[in-house]
């Protein structure tokens, strides 16, 4: 069941999705609260869950991370068990940022970044298709990315 949200847990919410390096004093002066209260509604949200964790945002393209691929997938049998052993499997391989199980025609979606087109094939070669779990593998590259966020549409959808 969500969690009831005042206005001003949805203010400090939107403050921390744009910048997490803001202290509980500097929020409080931004939604106009005193700061004890402030850091009672920040912890209390980070004890409930809301908030998961306060991480930097990395810049892929100025670390040489050029390629972005969204990999779909089918396994070779979806039961239960090869269900759950390629689930843990894919959490171990760091360039699989993203991993979805899906509707329809596949059974997987996979966000990968990898450093250039190689790195991908090489990954690709000896990492996905060496799993017997994996039947068919479909890789969409990313040409020009439009939209990338990691903010919730707070505004649209609470």
């Amino acid at each position: 069941m969500p969690t009831e949200l005042a206005k001003q847990d949805l203010d400090i919410l939107r403050l921390l999705q744009r910048d997490a390096t803001l202290s509980s004093g500097e929020i409080a002066e931004r939604i106009n609260l005193s700061q004890s209260p402030c850091w009672r509604r920040i912890n209390r949200l980070e004890q409930e869950g809301v908030i998961q964790r306060r991480v930097a945002l990395l810049d892929r393209e100025a670390l040489g991370m050029e390629v972005v691929v969204f990999a779909t997938i089918n396994l070779t049998s979806t039961g239960r068990q090869n269900l759950m052993s390629f689930e843990r499997e894919i959490v171990d391989h760091p360039e699989v940022i993203e991993c979805y199980t899906m509707t329809g025609i596949w059974d997987y979606m996979l966000k990968i970044v990898t450093r250039d087109i190689r790195h991908y094939e090489e990954f690709v070669r000896n990492t996905l298709t060496a799993s017997p779990a994996i039947r068919e593998l479909h890789s969409h590259m990313a040409v020009t990315e439009i939209k990338n966020s990691t903010e919730l549409p707070l505004d649209t959808q609470l």
